[in-house]
């Protein structure tokens, strides 16, 4: 979830999110930065419009049902491209850092 959070810092902040910034908020957070993590990351929110996939998130309650199939099939596609992308960077993870790490964008776009 720190991965995340160092994303959305960075958005906020307006400082592009490459793997040296991620590297860097994780860094001076104390974390342990898994590179393969933050390469995933930084693939798999390429894309991504982080502040429109903020406000789609946060209309999901407020619309109800019909925005939510919606808004559930674009967290689970960011979830998909997450898996993908780090399935490729680090082909000698585990499964359980796999599904780890993709719990977090899911979190985060829905």
């Amino acid at each position: 979830m720190e991965y995340i959070y160092a994303a959305l810092i960075l958005n906020e902040t307006d400082e592009e999110i490459n793997e040296d910034n991620i590297t860097a908020v994780l860094e001076a957070a104390g974390t342990d930065v898994e590179e393969s993590r933050v390469k995933a990351l930084v693939a798999a929110l390429e894309d991504v419009d982080i502040e429109e996939a903020i406000e789609t998130a946060a209309a999901v309650p407020a619309a109800g049902g019909a925005a939510g199939g919606a808004a559930a099939d674009e967290a689970d596609d960011a979830e998909d491209e997450a898996d993908e992308a780090e399935a490729e960077a680090d082909d000698d993870d585990d499964d359980e850092e796999d599904e780890a790490s993709g719990e977090g964008l899911g979190e985060l776009f829905g």
